[in-house]
């Protein structure tokens, strides 16, 4: 039986480059191998691709710089001039990219404009899903129930911080959390109890995007997270939850500290546990997510209200991320997950293949 020829992408332009790397060993080390004949494709942090680079060690030593045509008759790499490699085709593509230029609809956009299938979400999807402020803003429209939150550009903090501040503390109160708009893994996030931690924390989201979304703090909150599955009629997982060493499930405790807990499944009521994984299943539908995302969420312990965080279009895939242990827990060890997401990359494509692109017209003729 022919192998599927899959590519691999990893690394990238992004503040989550590392992460990427990781959650790419794990996928490479666990996809089955009598199945499907694997290339790493790796992005370095110039945003160039390689082939042949490893993500056990991606130096690039002997790794050839090629690049993606957007040519759906081609799909394929094609080397840079005075490159030895020869081209190399894939029948489908696995992003195992996080963060900007990769994660965020970008390298989807080249993928379908070089007709090659990928797993995970589409252009919309993936844009909407990086980006906080667009997506808080269709969950609320959706009904779905979000945090309070406040929207600046870093043109505004930087040149009106006093006014900043001043709306921020008439519209929310302390704590609350500063993030920049299009980023993952906690990166550039912090919690801010006063005034003088909410100017710092300000300042580092603006390093990171031109756009902040400053949000309420939720009371003694507890992180519950749910994976998605599928593409028109997805399916949700069990429900996790994360108890962080820290104040809050930052980058560090992420994956540095290694010392956040990871309880699974939530012990929750069943009652709250079903809201939350219907909550999720809305949250997928509302941005017309594809594949796989992981829907976090904010519960309050004293009353039990639930708030949306976020959906990520692209989780991660690393060998302590949240989204394959709680597919295992539900009964997909991570093997067979990477066979469903290959299958559900397949099954979009095709259906794309339905969609016209052609409109008979004598528009040109006259």
């Amino acid at each position: 039986m022919k192998k599927i020829r899959v590519g691999v992408i990893f690394g990238g332009r992004s503040g989550e480059h590392e992460v990427s790397v990781i959650s790419a060993r794990s996928v490479i080390d666990a996809i089955d191998k009598t199945k499907y004949d694997v290339t790493p494709i790796f992005i370095n942090k110039k945003g160039q691709w390689l082939l042949g680079a490893q993500p056990k060690s991606v130096k690039g030593k002997g790794a050839e710089y090629v690049y993606l045509p957007p040519d759906p008759t081609a799909r394929k790499l094609i080397p840079v001039k005075g490159g030895k490699a020869l081209p190399k085709k894939f029948d489908v593509v696995f992003p195992v990219l996080h963060g900007t230029y990769g994660e965020d609809g970008t390298v989807q956009g080249l993928l379908d404009l070089a007709g090659i299938p990928y797993v995970g979400a589409g252009v919309t999807a993936s844009a909407v899903g990086m980006d906080k402020v667009v997506m808080k803003s269709i969950f609320e429209s959706m009904g779905l129930p979000v945090t309070r939150h406040a929207v600046f550009t870093r043109k505004k903090i930087k040149e009106a911080n006093r006014e900043v501040i001043a709306e921020i503390e008439e519209k929310l109160s302390y704590p609350v959390f500063t993030k920049p708009a299009n980023l993952g893994s906690s990166v550039g996030i912090t919690k801010a109890h006063n005034r003088k931690e909410l100017t710092k924390g300000l300042n580092l989201a603006c390093e990171y995007d031109r756009k902040v979304i400053v949000e309420q703090g939720v009371e003694n909150a507890r992180e519950i997270e749910v994976s998605v599955l599928g593409n028109d009629d997805p399916k949700a997982s069990v429900c996790g939850e994360v108890v962080p060493s820290k104040e809050f499930y930052d980058y560090e405790d992420k994956y540095i500290l290694g010392r956040a807990k990871l309880i699974i499944p939530a012990p929750l009521p069943k009652n709250i546990s079903d809201k939350i994984r219907k909550l999720a299943l809305r949250a997928f539908k509302a941005i017309d997510c594809a594949g796989m995302a992981r829907a976090d969420f904010l519960l309050e312990k004293a009353t039990n209200k639930i708030f949306i965080d976020e959906v990520n279009t692209i989780p991660g895939f690393t060998s302590i991320s949240m989204y394959p242990k709680l597919w295992e827990a539900s009964g997909i060890c991570y093997r067979e997950l990477i066979d469903c997401l290959i299958n559900l990359a397949f099954e979009r494509y095709n259906e794309k293949g339905h969609i016209k692109t052609e409109f008979p017209s004598k528009l040109l003729k006259k």
